[in-house]
């Protein structure tokens, strides 16, 4: 009587362990991993001697780049017109209290965009209004 031998191919490998393995690795870096907030926009700010920090809860941040881009709370408007920016804001304002505004702009941008935005505020009877800069040293 001739028995065949069922183990031709070679030993058998147990690969269970290995998979637990590398999905607890995989678990841990998902978990431990962190991701740094980059923002979107460069801006380079002008400098100023005093420093006045606004503690407001809410606010609305509006960024001027120095090719003349406008973003709204690192939303991007579509134009820099007065219309756009007036748009934006009334979305952004709705029916409720207007809360104070601080203006990001690039030391090197087009002094119009700042007027501009500075015009579309009072237009909307918004009077908290900041620039913000960076410390001279």
């Amino acid at each position: 009587m001739k028995f065949t031998d069922e183990n031709k191919l070679g030993p058998k490998l147990n690969m269970t362990s290995l998979i637990d393995v590398v999905f607890l690795l995989l678990i841990f870096f998902m978990v431990t991993t962190t991701f740094e907030k980059q923002a979107k926009l460069k801006i380079e700010l002008p400098e100023a001697t005093e420093k006045i920090q606004t503690n407001a809860k809410e606010q609305i941040v509006i960024s001027i780049s120095q090719k003349g881009g406008i973003y709204l709370n690192n939303n991007e408007l579509l134009n820099s017109q007065y219309d756009s920016i007036a748009n934006g804001l009334k979305v952004m304002l709705g029916d409720g209290e207007k809360p104070p505004v601080i203006i990001r702009a690039d030391a090197n941008a087009a002094h119009k965009h700042v007027v501009t935005v500075m015009d579309v505020l009072a237009d909307l009877g918004i009077k908290s209004v900041s620039i913000a800069t960076t410390p001279s040293e």
